[in-house]
């Protein structure tokens, strides 16, 4: 076996790699990373067909500025920003008519949101209830406007920091957290017609998003 399959070549390595002309250097990002973009792209764009095209630009903008990537962040946040510079791109051009609002402050504290996470249970009438419950949650993220969406997910589901989302997105970190509140308002407001359906049987866990949400599939595929 070769030496230098018994470990991961670092990121850093791989970079500094392609810097120099090795294009292997590349691809083995990509299989790296493939996974990752795919699924960040499924959640902001809700279906696979988008999402592929989304992740295949990402890739080819990653291609021509990695030979000025300085390190500042990590690898995998500034390819959360190219993904979501990807996505705002395609659909101010498949929507034109719908644009981003502009920056919002406020004064809301900065509790973090308790999002419904389904009962796990072996009976049919749990599962249903677990199905469904996923099924709500999944649209209501999906009603968020895009500029809530995106710190949700990159802050509840991707589980990163304030800081490093201010990395991927380019926003300073009062911003964020203003997004942030407003979208766990938001989501809060969307979800109130469906109080029953989360307190049904024993009282639900509110603690991040179920793993439909954090898998970026919903239960019907």
């Amino acid at each position: 076996m070769n030496g230098l399959d018994r470990f991961e070549l670092s990121d850093e390595w791989l970079i500094e790699r392609f810097k120099e002309g090795d294009e292997t250097a590349f691809d083995q990002l990509v299989r790296r990373y493939e996974q990752k973009v795919f699924q960040h792209a499924y959640r902001l764009t809700g279906n696979t067909d988008d999402a592929a095209d989304v992740a295949a630009e990402a890739f080819l903008r990653m291609y021509t500025a990695l030979k000025r990537f300085r390190g500042d962040a990590q690898l995998s946040t500034w390819l959360y920003r190219i993904v979501q510079n990807v996505y705002f791109d395609f659909y101010k051009r498949e929507q034109r008519h719908q644009h981003l609002p502009l920056e919002i402050s406020s004064d809301e504290d900065d509790e973090p949101m308790e999002l419904p996470i389904p009962d796990e249970s072996a009976d049919l009438h749990a599962q249903l209830l677990e199905r469904e419950r996923e099924r709500v949650l999944r649209e209501a993220i999906d009603q968020l406007p895009d500029y809530q969406r995106v710190v949700m997910i990159l802050f509840h589901v991707e589980q990163l920091s304030y800081e490093e989302i201010a990395v991927a997105t380019g926003l300073p970190l009062g911003t964020i957290k203003s997004r942030l509140n407003r979208a766990r308002a938001t989501l809060r407001t969307l979800l109130e017609p469906y109080r029953e359906l989360f307190e049904a049987g024993d009282s639900p866990t509110y603690s991040e998003p179920s793993d439909a949400v954090r898998t970026g599939q919903s239960s019907a595929e």
